[in-house]
């Protein structure tokens, strides 16, 4: 019962993340939204301030490291990153050339402008927030920077040695003032930050479409001509992939005879060799066991 309401979860999304992929701005949005929303529930679940010597650590790891993660797994489920290192080692001599240099730098521009929604999107709302800050930059181990923190409260020389346990409840009246201090640095740096990646995103959709050779209505086409063309490419995979893993099956099971079915040849070596067009344990078998009755078939001819 509960697999079949998984499913039904999972049939709904589906449209919807199907459009998202389709829509970059909305799928960018869509990153940001869910990002700053597993922040705020990543902090408040797991993020407490240890209010010692490990303090500065402490915030800097929350703030970074799950930043970090994200960058990371951008790059693993982006299609364009495996597109171009797959087969990347058979293809160095090429590299060399102006136009695949070129191609290259623009795919992993791509790559990184897909990547790095998540992370930036994490580190700003985290300094908006400014709990990592704030827990992070009581355990700095500066003298300046803790006086210059410390200015102006009361009881300065108390401020000095208490620095790092003023992030906790328990740390008294005292420390409002300069926890008031480091939340606004957080959040000057949290604005700073989204204001600097608007700033390069249009910088840089301005300078790719400034030195484009098409115009906008030809770009919009070539996009769509790209889009459909994945879509169909992954249509016509898993059709003649089923096609292909049914055939095997039915000669292994002795259900039916070998037809023929078309596979994608490898461009670096001949199409015409089947065993260069081997996917399986099975499909080798299948093959060799083809390949050994047509051989069977071919000497009983020769003999009559």
């Amino acid at each position: 019962r509960h697999h079949k309401v998984f499913c039904a979860d999972m049939e709904t999304i589906q449209p919807l993340l199907k459009f998202a992929s389709k829509q970059t701005n909305f799928g960018f949005g869509l990153v940001a939204l869910l990002t700053a929303g597993g922040e705020q529930i990543f902090s408040m679940v797991a993020f407490k301030c240890p209010c010692n010597e490990l303090n500065f650590t402490y915030g800097l790891v929350f703030l970074l490291v799950p930043a970090l993660a994200l960058l990371l797994l951008g790059v693993i489920i982006t299609k364009k990153t495996w597109q171009l290192t797959t087969g990347f080692c058979h293809r160095n001599p090429k590299l060399c050339k102006w136009r695949n240099l070129k191609s290259m730098g623009v795919t992993v521009i791509k790559i990184s402008a897909c990547s790095l929604v998540a992370p930036s999107t994490w580190i700003a709302v985290a300094l908006l927030r400014g709990s990592y800050y704030e827990c992070a930059m009581t355990g700095a181990n500066s003298t300046r920077y803790r006086k210059n923190v410390c200015r102006g409260v009361n009881s300065a020389a108390e401020c000095l040695t208490k620095l790092q346990m003023f992030p906790c409840k328990s740390a008294g009246k005292e420390s409002e003032e300069v926890l008031l201090t480091l939340r606004a640095h957080s959040q000057i740096l949290g604005w700073l930050v989204i204001a600097s990646i608007m700033m390069s995103g249009l910088l840089v959709i301005c300078v790719t479409r400034c030195f484009s050779p098409i115009s906008y209505l030809q770009l919009k086409f070539w996009n769509d001509y790209v889009e459909e063309e994945d879509n169909l490419m992954d249509e016509y995979s898993s059709k003649h992939a089923k096609e292909l893993a049914e055939r095997n099956l039915k000669i292994f099971f002795k259900i039916q005879d070998p037809a023929e079915t078309p596979t994608p040849p490898s461009p670096r070596r001949s199409p015409s060799s089947p065993k260069d067009q081997i996917y399986s344990t099975l499909h080798r078998y299948v093959e060799k066991t083809q390949e050994e009755k047509g051989d069977i078939e071919h000497l009983t001819l020769v003999l009559s």
